[in-house]
């Protein structure tokens, strides 16, 4: 029997969730995401030193502020990871922009503008953008310049449908932390079948399925192997190196979870959201309020985080 990683690539995009190149060359997924975190990470590694010396390299004797150079040594990893993956690579926008939609307009524009002094095409990137309502309303803009967006932080079905409404390419919600929140706050044990994160993807995916949506649901932020497994079939999938792994490893069957006959059966009603509605259905949900806070934070520190780094690497190169 084929292994499970090589069953879920039939039914479901795999997306490798990771900046290590080495990894994604192991797993050969379809698509590669990566986020401020991982880029962190990966930039402290001393196998992509190359990559944060040409960043420097390309500021040095120049007064170019740490965040463009931070966002150049982003697109330096995105480029690299196109020559690893058949699709589609995301970059994120700052998370400081969250609530800033022409701040979130021009850095995805330079992003693209990036990627195409390397000769990489609009085509092979997604802008990785948190959905706020001003995330949301930035990416329906940039999707009428056809810069594909991946909505992510998503941990409700209102967002969700308001990135669907605004013709997203892509939306992420957020399994793990999903799970992280309700094991935390009702100190409760789950199953796959029960896990928060798993029923809010299928409610998200069924939703994006009953109304016609073209936006690809991809699941997110894995905490075992068994909410990858419960959600076999979604649109995408974006997974960590060691589920990668242990897919691949593991012989058993992997049936198909969801599928869009049975969900678009199941769809929630359609929803109509202006800013006042998609704000308050936000602020009434405890979890996905505190949780996209939360995410913002996270990107947000370890972006600085990554031009404290570039700073250093400036100053030693001086």
């Amino acid at each position: 029997m084929p292994s499970k990683l090589d069953q879920l690539k039939k039914i479901t995009t795999v997306v490798a969730d990771s900046s290590d190149i080495a990894a994604i060359k192991a797993y050969a997924p379809k698509d590669c995401t990566t986020n401020p975190s991982l880029i962190l990470k990966a930039a402290s590694m001393e196998a992509y030193k190359e990559l944060v010396e040409e960043a420097i390299l390309w500021a040095a004797d120049r007064n170019i502020p740490t965040s463009r150079i931070a966002q150049r040594l982003c697109v330096n990893f995105g480029a690299e990871l196109t020559k690893l993956v058949p699709g589609r690579v995301s970059t994120e926008v700052n998370a400081d922009l969250s609530f800033d939609v022409e701040g979130t307009l021009a850095q995805a524009r330079s992003i693209i503008e990036d990627y195409a002094e390397r000769g990489i095409s609009r085509e092979r990137v997604l802008i990785k953008i948190a959905a706020t309502w001003e995330g949301i309303n930035a990416a329906a803009l940039l999707e009428k310049e056809d810069i594909a967006c991946n909505l992510t932080l998503v941990f409700s079905l209102a967002q969700a449908a308001a990135c669907a409404e605004a013709g997203v390419t892509l939306l992420s919600p957020f399994v793990g932390r999903i799970l992280d929140w309700h094991v935390k706050n009702e100190g409760k044990t789950f199953t796959p079948d029960t896990d928060p994160g798993v029923l809010s993807v299928k409610e998200i995916y069924a939703y994006c399925k009953g109304v016609g949506a073209k936006t690809i649901v991809m699941g997110a932020s894995f905490r075992y192997q068994g909410e990858i497994e419960a959600l076999a079939g979604c649109d995408s999938l974006t997974i960590a190196p060691a589920f990668l792994d242990a897919l691949a490893k593991d012989k058993g069957p992997l049936p198909r979870r969801l599928d869009p006959a049975s969900a678009k059966a199941n769809a929630p009603a359609p929803m109509s959201l202006d800013e006042k509605t998609f704000r308050f259905l936000l602020n009434e949900d405890a979890m996905a309020t505190e949780k996209l806070a939360e995410g913002i934070r996270i990107f947000a520190r370890d972006m600085k985080a990554l031009r404290e780094l570039v700073s250093e690497r400036m100053r030693m190169a001086a």
